[in-house]
């Protein structure tokens, strides 16, 4: 096997049950600690299980330069940037076959928070939340590291930024374009995966609130009410009437849309309330480890279980999240 010596440390590791009569006995007498790889085991942890150098370095307790001039050395391609060359990887490595639940929810935050450069192949995503950019990179599998940004408005947020031809020419072709913030219009997304893909858009440009009801206490002291509250805004008006055609369409949601004045544009606000707001975050949080940001899901965590049991429909409309006729229906089972 070719073994070949890695680092020299500048202290003393732990020693290494080396045969002094063995082909690395000269190596040990020159180095005060000595890692070895083999091209074989090299070729399988970078193109087989795809790690990055970063990884491969952790391994073998050595600096990742090391391991670039190895891959050489070994006439080991190494990869770009990004994707594995060629194609668009999924989390635990997996080819990119199509579209997933995962890749769904990717497109639906570069749809809303993202960008597609104009000259090169790049696309970015842009968040205050570095998880929800970790959970972008465990989705696609992606190398690119999170990086601090400075925004339009001079916010400090970060941003994940990496480029693939073939991943951009898919974006363009379900009708994603560069500087689409006012010219978004319908996407060609699966109505399987739409779910992931809309919340995507909500963790994206979207909001989940939860507020306290108190418009009738004086009616009485009882009426007070948790309530939640779901809204999507975009600057352009016919992305915002195509997501809420095709939520009623999948779903019977139909939801409200207003207008609000912006600062230079106006701005369309997609809008779930009540009873609707309840049943679009069961139909959006359909699995309990689907993709999404965290402190967004949750503030809508206490409406994805019944707010209450009741053996019988009191008089008047039902409240909102209960479930009525338990015992009647017990019984008929």
């Amino acid at each position: 096997m070719d073994w070949y010596l890695l680092r020299q440390a500048g202290e003393l590791s732990e020693r290494l049950d080396i045969d002094p009569r063995g082909p690395r006995a000269k190596c040990w007498g020159m180095y005060s600690f000595c890692v070895f790889i083999d091209a074989v085991t090299l070729r399988r942890l970078y193109i087989d299980e795809m790690l990055t150098t970063a990884e491969v370095a952790r391994h073998f307790k050595c600096g990742r330069s090391t391991v670039r001039r190895q891959l050489v050395r070994f006439g080991i391609p190494a990869r770009r940037r990004g994707p594995a060359p060629g194609r668009l990887r999924v989390a635990r490595g997996a080819p990119f076959g199509g579209w997933s639940a995962n890749v769904a929810y990717v497109v639906g935050l570069i749809a809303t928070d993202g960008n597609l450069g104009r000259k090169r192949a790049s696309i970015s995503v842009v968040s205050k939340d570095i998880d929800l950019l970790e959970t972008v990179r465990r989705c696609l599998g992606l190398t690119a590291p999170v990086k601090p940004h400075v925004g339009g408005y001079g916010t400090i947020c970060h941003h994940i930024v990496w480029r693939d031809r073939a991943f951009y020419d898919w974006l363009l072709r379900l009708g994603l374009t560069p500087a689409k913030s006012l010219t978004l219009g319908p996407l060609m997304i699966p109505d399987e995966f739409f779910a992931d893909f809309f919340r995507g858009c909500i963790d994206g440009d979207g909001s989940i609130v939860v507020y306290t009801d108190r418009y009738h206490v004086s009616k009485n002291h009882r009426y007070i009410y948790e309530r939640l509250y779901l809204s999507i805004v975009s600057a352009s008006r016919l992305f915002i009437e195509w997501l809420q055609a095709t939520v009623s369409r999948l779903t019977g949601i139909i939801g409200s849309i207003t207008l609000r004045r912006g600062h230079v544009h106006p701005l369309w606000k997609l809008s779930y309330a009540k009873a609707q707001s309840i049943r679009m975050i069961a139909w959006m949080y359909h699995a309990p480890s689907v993709p999404c940001l965290e402190r967004k899901r949750r503030k809508a965590e206490p409406f994805l279980t019944p707010l209450g049991v009741a053996p019988r429909r009191s008089t008047g409309r039902p409240r909102i999240g209960w479930i009525y006729n338990v015992e009647s229906e017990r019984r008929g089972s």
